[in-house]
Formats: C-alpha cells, sequence, structure tokens
C-alpha cells in the first residue's frame, strides 16, 4: 500500500516525467557524461607485466584454435588460453594463472574493426597468455545453472554441431559458432540481426509468460525475475537489457499509475543503460537496437494492417533506420535485404526461435528443429544467388547526423521529398571519395607476405602487387576487401603477382571468389600449382595498358625454377615521384637489374622482407631511395627484416619503415608534395 506522503508526490513526478525540458535536459546530461568520461578521460591497466592474476572466470568464448577467457580481478583482463584445458568448465570458477601480457593491437588495415578500441570500451586493457592454470573457488549457485545451460545445449544436440549451433544462437545468444560461410550468406541477405537474442524474441518470451501467468497476482514480479535471470544466463545481451529496463520502467509507471508514452520511457531506459555504462555507445548492438527501436516508437501508429503490411513497414524503417550503421560496419548493402526479411523473419521468429527453445526443453522436438535448419540454409542460399549488392564507402560522421535528423523529419511530416534527399545523401556520400584528385599507395600490413595498392586520382584506376597469404586458413584478404570497399572501390583493374610463393600470392584465390578482379599478371617462370589454379580461375594476361600509371614491369629474370629469382619487379612513376618493388629477387638479380637500368627512386619496397639475402650495401647505396619499406610479421620465424638489412640501411641514412612496427604505410601523392601516414598496432 502507499502511504498518503507518497501519494501526493505522485502529481508532482508526473508533471516532471511528461516534461519535454526533462528529456532535453537528459540529452544534454548523457552528451556531456559520454564526452567526459568516454574521450577526456583516459584508461589504462593496473598491471605493468604480471606474471600471475587471480580472479573469477565471468565469461568463456571458445575460438577455433584457443579459447578465451575474461577474469574479473581488479579490473578485467582477457586470457588466451590452449585447447587442451577443459575451459568451458571454468565459468565461474576463481583461478589463479600463470603466463605472459600479450600485447592489444590495433586494427593495422584502415577501415576494420579494432579489436583493441573493442576491448577498451569493455573496460578491458590487458590481455594475458595463460601457461598454467590452477581453481582456487568452485563457482556459485548461479553460475552452475548458467553452465548447465551450455552443457544441456552440448547434451541434446547429440554431436549435430549444427543443431548445437542454432541452439546456442536462440537459447544463450552465443554467434561464435556458426560456419563463416554461412555468416557470411546471412550478412549479405541482410538478415544477420535474427541471429542475434534481440528485442523480438524477448518480447514473445515476455508475450508467452504474461499468457501463462495470467490469474497469478505477482505476475509481474515473476516476469521480471525471470528475465533479468535469463539476462545473467546469456551474458547481458544489450537488446536485450533495453527489453527488459524498458518492462520494469513500465511497470514501475503503471503501478504509479502514471501513464507516460514510449518515446517518453525508451528515453528513460536509453538514460540509465548510458549512465550506468557510458561506454556503451560505441558497442555496434547497442546503436541497431536503439537507433532502429527509437524510430520504430516514432512510427508506431503507421504500423498497423495485415501481418505482411506490417512486417513490410517494419522491415522498411528499420532497414533506412540501420543504413548508416550498415555501411559503417559492411561498406555494402544488399538493396534486395527488405523483401529477403519478408520470406525469411516470420520462418525465424515463428519457426526456427520458438522450435529451438521447445527443443531445449523438451529433446523429442530436435528432428523438427533439424528440418527448419535444413529449408533456413537452403532457402538463404537460394535467395543469396539474386543479391543486388551495392558498395557505399564510409559515411562522415557530420553526414550520419544529416542523415538521421532527415530521416526524422521524413517520418515526422511524411513527405516525399525528405526521402529524396536520404537518397541525395546517401549519392553525395559515394561521390565524395571520386573527388579526390591525389594518388594513393599503400604497403599494406598482411602479415608474413607482401602487398600493395596503387589507386589512381579520383579512385579510376585500382593496381594491386601481390595479395600476401598464410599456411593456415587465416584470409589477410578480407581485411584488404573492408578496406577497398570502405573506399567506394568495386573493382582491382591489374593484379601482378610477382611470383608464386604463398605469402605473395595464395590470397588470389581468395580475392578472385569475393572480388571482382579485371587482369592478373603472373611471372614468365614455370607455373606451380598454385599459378595454374590462378590462371584457370582468372583472367591472366602477360600485357596491361594502364590509363592512369606510368609503369614499367622487368620480365627479364627468368630463371627457371627458382620463383624468388624470378620475381617480377615493379616500377612506377607517380607524377614526380617513383617507386620501385622488388619482389623477393636476392643479390645476384639486384646487381643485374643496376647494370640493366639506372632509374630514379623515392620509394624502395625491400625484397625478400628484409632478408640477408638481399638488400646489399651497394645496390642501397645506388638505388637511395627517400623511404624504404619492409613488408613482414610480427613475430616471424624467419625474425624478418634481418640485421644486415637494418645496419645497411643505418649505416646509409636511409629513412625505412617496417609493416610490423607501423602496420599499413600509405603514401598519398598530390600534385608538389607527398605524406605519409601509419597505421600502427
Amino acid at each position: 500500500m502507499l502511504k498518503v506522503s507518497e501519494i501526493s508526490c505522485i502529481p508532482k513526478l508526473k508533471t516532471i516525467l511528461r516534461s519535454n525540458k526533462l528529456y532535453f535536459l537528459i540529452s544534454i546530461f548523457l552528451i556531456l557524461e559520454v564526452l567526459i568520461f568516454t574521450i577526456f578521460i583516459k584508461y589504462e591497466s593496473v598491471y605493468e607485466n604480471p606474471k600471475v592474476l587471480e580472479g573469477k572466470v565471468i565469461e568463456v568464448e571458445e575460438k577455433t584454435n584457443y579459447y578465451t577467457l575474461t577474469l574479473k580481478t581488479p579490473e578485467k583482463v582477457i586470457c588466451y588460453i590452449e585447447k587442451n584445458y577443459d575451459a568451458l568448465n571454468l565459468l565461474g570458477k576463481t583461478i589463479r594463472v600463470e603466463g605472459d601480457k600479450k600485447d592489444l593491437i590495433n586494427n593495422t588495415m584502415p577501415h576494420n574493426f579494432n579489436y583493441k578500441k573493442y576491448l577498451y570500451n569493455k573496460h578491458i586493457y590487458l590481455s594475458f597468455k595463460v601457461n598454467n592454470l590452477k581453481v582456487i573457488k568452485n563457482e556459485n549457485i548461479f553460475y552452475k545453472i548458467k553452465k548447465g545451460f551450455r552443457n544441456r545445449i552440448t547434451e541434446i544436440s547429440d554431436k549435430d554441431n549444427q543443431i548445437k549451433n542454432y541452439l546456442n544462437l536462440f537459447i544463450l545468444g552465443n554467434n561464435d559458432y556458426l560456419e563463416d560461410n554461412l555468416y557470411d550468406v546471412y550478412k549479405t541477405n541482410g538478415i544477420w540481426h535474427l541471429f542475434s537474442l534481440s528485442g523480438l524474441h524477448y518480447s514473445i518470451i515476455i508475450i508467452f509468460l504474461e499468457k501463462i501467468l495470467a490469474k497469478f497476482k505477482f505476475k509481474n514480479f515473476i516476469i521480471t525475475s525471470f528475465l533479468l535471470f535469463y539476462l545473467f544466463i546469456v551474458g547481458y545481451k544489450i537488446s536485450l537489457m533495453r527489453v527488459v529496463i524498458y518492462y520494469i520502467i513500465k511497470n514501475i509507471l503503471n503501478y504509479l499509475k502514471i501513464e507516460l508514452g514510449s518515446l517518453k520511457i525508451f528515453f528513460l531506459d536509453i538514460f540509465l543503460v548510458i549512465l550506468i555504462n557510458p561506454f556503451i555507445v560505441y558497442d555496434i548492438a547497442f546503436l541497431y537496437s536503439y537507433i532502429l527501436t527509437f524510430f520504430l516508437i516514432l512510427n508506431q501508429r503507421k504500423i498497423k494492417g495485415s501481418y505482411f503490411r506490417v512486417l513490410f513497414i517494419i522491415s522498411l524503417i528499420s532497414f533506412l533506420a540501420a543504413l548508416p550503421i550498415t555501411i559503417n560496419l559492411n561498406f555494402e548493402i544488399n538493396l534486395l535485404s527488405i523483401i529477403v526479411n519478408l520470406l525469411v523473419v516470420p520462418f525465424i521468429t515463428f519457426g526456427v526461435f520458438i522450435v529451438s527453445i521447445l527443443s531445449f526443453i523438451i529433446p523429442m522436438f530436435i528432428p523438427i528443429l533439424k528440418m527448419l535448419v535444413i529449408i533456413l540454409e537452403d532457402l538463404n542460399k537460394i535467395l543469396n544467388n539474386f543479391k543486388i549488392m551495392m558498395i557505399i564507402p564510409k559515411m562522415f560522421f557530420i553526414l550520419i547526423i544529416i542523415y538521421y535528423l532527415i530521416l526524422y523529419f521524413m517520418f515526422k511530416y511524411n513527405n516525399i521529398k525528405y526521402f529524396i534527399c536520404l537518397i541525395l545523401i546517401i549519392f553525395i556520400n559515394i561521390l565524395i571519395p571520386k573527388l579526390d584528385a591525389n594518388y594513393y599507395v599503400y604497403f599494406l600490413d598482411v602479415g608474413e607476405g607482401d602487398s600493395a595498392l596503387l589507386i589512381s586520382p579520383y579512385k579510376k584506376e585500382v593496381i594491386m602487387l601481390d595479395t600476401g597469404g598464410s599456411y593456415s586458413d587465416y584470409h589477410p584478404s578480407k581485411n584488404t576487401i573492408t578496406f577497398l570497399k570502405s573506399l567506394g572501390i568495386k573493382k582491382i583493374n591489374l593484379l601482378i603477382t610477382s611470383h608464386g610463393d604463398m605469402d605473395h600470392a595464395k590470397e588470389t584465390l581468395y580475392l578472385l571468389a569475393n572480388y571482382k578482379i579485371d587482369n592478373i599478371i603472373l611471372n614468365k617462370n614455370e607455373e606451380n600449382t598454385l599459378e595454374k589454379e590462378i590462371r584457370a580461375k582468372g583472367h591472366v594476361v602477360s600485357t596491361y595498358a594502364s590509363n592512369h600509371f606510368s609503369y614499367l614491369n622487368i620480365f627479364d629474370y627468368n630463371t627457371s625454377d627458382d620463383e624468388n629469382k624470378s620475381s617480377i619487379i615493379s616500377y612506377f612513376k607517380i607524377r614526380k615521384y617513383n617507386f620501385l618493388f622488388m619482389g623477393d629477387v636476392p643479390q645476384k638479380i639486384e646487381n643485374k637489374f643496376l647494370n640493366d637500368y639506372n632509374l630514379p627512386v623515392n620509394f624502395l619496397k625491400i625484397a625478400h622482407h628484409g632478408s640477408k639475402t638481399s638488400s646489399s650495401v651497394n645496390f642501397l647505396k645506388e638505388v637511395n631511395p627517400n623511404l624504404a619499406i619492409i613488408s613482414s610479421g610480427r613475430n616471424n620465424i624467419y625474425n624478418h627484416p634481418s640485421s644486415e638489412v637494418i645496419e645497411n640501411l643505418e649505416k646509409l641514412n636511409i629513412k625505412y619503415l617496417n609493416t610490423q612496427t607501423s602496420g599499413t604505410i600509405s603514401v598519398k601523392v598530390s600534385q608538389n608534395d607527398y605524406k605519409i601516414k601509419t597505421y600502427e598496432p
């Protein structure tokens, strides 16, 4: 029962909560909070170089070759542990780990995912390589139940990884297990958001619980308790936090008999979330969830009619509201994603999702889930064949703000003129990179390998020299493709593979499968297996006429079966600056090159990743570049670059940069000057 004094306060509270001034002040407060706590204040680890750490394991993630543990010590620490440990069983336990600090690095390829920044925004400033561990204390009852959910999924899936993946998706919100090719299909189709636990899924659960508990006196308390506990089970997913906080606020207001519009409750929701953690504004899931919800609430009166009409309106609003986020995440959109959503949303929401819950409770439903999953995957693979992809470069922040202001007025006033303005904003964003009159040369950080990009003014021509590549399943060209798309580049006009070694040419196959390459030049040596496969899948040419670059390829040094000696040496004149790329040629070929050519060099790509077999004092002295660039991997087993090459460079006072320490290196060539920029790890 409410006391008299409490009842008398309610009208005042009602007046305050209904005042627009309150929400204006909340907005100003949140902006200041974010600026102060996430930008002006800098954070770092309390540890310098720890060898032993002790704390509770609050999260475990399984990767391909290792596990990651989030360890709660005086601060959160990300720990890497090998697969020979039963890491999944450590959840909730207090452990002592021995090991070494592991460096966190920024993205060294422009416009790619920044793991170090991602962890920083989650208040993790230290990573740790675990060599040994000991359990100090077992988990409490809550973590036992949480672990029980994961064990239950493993048990009922009965070694069927396909079922296990989808149960992890729809019960725990864990998408780490989904195969990369399927992830790419769902992302391309524009339906990946359906495979994360979202407000839609939680809403279904709430409706279900309200039906079951309709006659219970403490229905709201029971549902709230369940939602909070389930939020703990799934690891406090942001989209679910939004629904839970909204549900709690709404119930409190109902209890106090205060009527408040959905938009004002939404602002109270976002206020609480950001107040608790201002860094949440940098989380992609937060942006998707709250921006989409805002525009859906703004248009709730329009969302009516038949089921498919409602679904179409929701899909259209969601597509437009999410567009800037999607562009800056993927740098491309599928123009048919709205249609795909119309076909797939009902199937997932009322089919796969509900049957996943039923299968978790009653395993006899698993055969039905298996059938639905097969249909879902096959349907998406078919739909993927009809995709219409549009590459859109990275959006400037000011254009994003203008876009959302126009979108707001479009929905508020229902005027087609605003929609035309939205299209104009996207067009301007596409046009801006094409107005750049500078040349760019990028020495890409692809690990222990070589790759470079040459981009002409107005993005009219792109030449790539080597692709990088490794003996593992890792594809550095995924980052290269992302970077190219972020610039609005749709194809590579020419790819020159200096020779057929894996670290220079392997990624050609991945690029051919996932990006457009018009022409490929191979060296004149006898083709190895990799080069034969490249010839079979790509358009291999012997000559190429460039419209925007003046270049010379040295093909003369064919030495039968030695790939390094047969490396293509490429020379480019860009305005008044000259770039020389030496492939992997040894000193013997370098000397022959000096005898045959007398070319000025401003930028030299050092041969063979800085190996001592290349870059003699005589060669470096004769070439005498303004800057030498070494492409080598961090902690590589070959110890590239060699101390001899570094000594030679320093002895001759030649400035040099190494992708190992500088990341990707860009040279911007204007009419009269050049500027160098690095993307350090």
